[in-house]
């Protein structure tokens, strides 16, 4: 234990608080599972904002973003968080729809829809895109942690399971709403105190500039546009599809206490992750300009150590980890809400009491967590890799049905099929192919699900097939009214 840098122990007493708040939250606060599973439809603007801003910025936005700056992106890197945040506020027109639904999953309203068929295919995609997508966390978490402590990789990966497991399973999705604004304020401010700081020490902007711009063939590493405007605008359209199809997100619209407050957290949780962005973009050049040679997944954890004192590099270092273990956790709590509704209340147990349903979440999350685990300790996963994989599959196939849904009115429960299928097999042939012109695997899926979704509908109603009844009912309407009322 001699040789973990002291930094280490900042990190793990803050990993330590979020296990003490988790414990306090479970016992005064998750009373039946609505509460574990939404919170009990209660989440205020500025809750809503920050639980929904720290699931979507994790390894991702912040390891992921470093590593892509000191690797190939440059500082366009950033992009990726800021096309996060212009996503989040295209959602927010989505967002009344998904508040007023009165649902708990995402598969919930396409079933209402679409059927059982749909139904069951959109919940393995999901189910399958959030094993994945919490594998990232853990394996961006385990990342930092063994870059400061020194630790070797199978340990500290092991532990940070542990610890976003047994918080999520503890409380649900009130823990992590509560552990998600301690997240989102260290991410938040403790980055933005920081970054100045690792700048300094890497001697300022310029001479970070001219150490990378001076080797050949990193002449347009500060170019703003590097990544390319139809990887900008394939971004932006891909957290649109994604945040509005996905259940980590769409989850905390169904906990909005209103839906002015479903609104309302939506843009701000925009505003937040646009400020946010190229912070740590500018974090990876500064690596980049120093360290050339070290593994591009460690740029964030030595830029902070070599460049900034040891109780900033701590911050630096919480504050990812707070970023990654507030998506794995959000992840889980996603997990379990489908696997326990979609499949177990759905298909397995119909007449599962409350407390049932509350221990196979519980059950469920311990599981989620130490499959996540196997998958991230794969060396040869990148982390944004595994994260724009997992949310093509997601969306790609569902995104027509489940958005036009609410919209459309003349739509048929084969249309709705076809769609999920075509666009969720486009997708995956376009990215199997190399995603050919630049287009990025989820737009192209989208397109030919939204394509299938009309056409299909068009024909099918045509040959006299009925309408497929409506996402939402005068039943969930006066069921949100009630539980506005509830909440106010």
């Amino acid at each position: 234990m001699s040789n973990i840098n002291p930094t280490f122990w900042i990190v793990v007493c803050y990993m330590a608080v979020m296990i003490g708040i988790a414990v306090f939250v479970s016992l005064r606060k998750v009373k039946s599972s609505e509460d574990f599973h939404l919170a009990g439809r209660s989440l205020g603007p500025l809750m809503m904002a920050g639980t929904l801003a720290a699931a979507e910025i994790g390894g991702g936005s912040t390891v992921g973003v470093a590593q892509r700056a000191f690797s190939t992106w440059g500082l366009s890197a950033g992009w990726y968080v800021v096309c996060a945040g212009i996503g989040i506020f295209l959602v927010s027109f989505v967002a009344p729809f998904l508040r007023r639904s009165m649902a708990t999953t995402v598969p919930e309203i396409v079933a209402r829809r679409y059927g059982t068929p749909s139904h069951i295919i959109t919940t393995l995609l999901s189910l399958l895109t959030l094993f994945v997508a919490t594998a990232a966390q853990v394996k961006a978490t385990s990342a930092i942690i063994g870059a400061v402590s020194g630790g070797d990789t199978f340990t500290v990966t092991i532990l940070v399971a542990i610890v976003v497991t047994l918080y999520t399973m503890m409380g649900g999705l009130v823990s992590v709403a509560f552990t998600d604004i301690v997240h989102i304020i260290f991410i938040t401010v403790g980055m933005a105190i920081a970054m100045p700081i690792i700048l300094h020490g890497a001697g300022g902007w310029d001479n970070v500039q001219q150490l990378i711009t001076s080797r050949p063939g990193f002449e347009t590493q500060y170019s703003l546009a590097k990544v390319g405007w139809n990887t900008i605008i394939g971004l932006i359209l891909m957290y649109f599809m994604t945040f509005s199809t996905g259940q980590e997100a769409v989850q905390r619209y169904f906990a909005a206490r209103d839906i002015k407050t479903a609104r309302l957290g939506s843009f701000l949780c925009s505003l937040l992750m646009t400020l946010y962005g190229f912070i740590p973009a500018i974090i990876g050049l500064c690596a980049l300009a120093h360290f050339p040679d070290i593994p591009a997944a460690q740029a964030m954890p030595v830029a902070a150590l070599k460049f900034s004192p040891m109780l900033i590099a701590g911050l630096v270092m919480a504050s990812v980890v707070a970023a990654t273990m507030s998506s794995a956790s959000g992840n889980l709590i996603a997990s379990c809400t489908l696997f326990s509704k979609d499949v177990y209340q759905r298909y397995i147990n119909p007449r599962a009491t409350d407390r049932t349903i509350l221990v196979i979440s519980k059950v469920v999350v311990m599981i989620m967590g130490a499959c996540s685990l196997i998958i991230a300790m794969n060396p040869e996963i990148g982390i944004i890799d595994l994260l724009v994989f997992g949310f093509t599959m997601r969306s790609a196939g569902p995104f027509a049905p489940f958005i036009f849904g609410f919209l459309v009115k003349k739509v048929t429960r084969s249309a709705g099929l076809a769609a999920i299928i075509c666009g969720s097999v486009g997708a995956l042939a376009w990215q199997l192919a190399g995603e050919p012109y630049g287009i990025m695997s989820l737009v192209f899926g989208s397109a030919i699900s939204t394509i299938v979704f009309f056409a299909t509908a068009k024909i099918s109603l045509s040959l006299g097939e009925a309408e497929a009844p409506p996402a939402i009912t005068a039943e969930h309407i006066e069921a949100n009214r009630l539980s506005e009322e509830r909440n106010k």
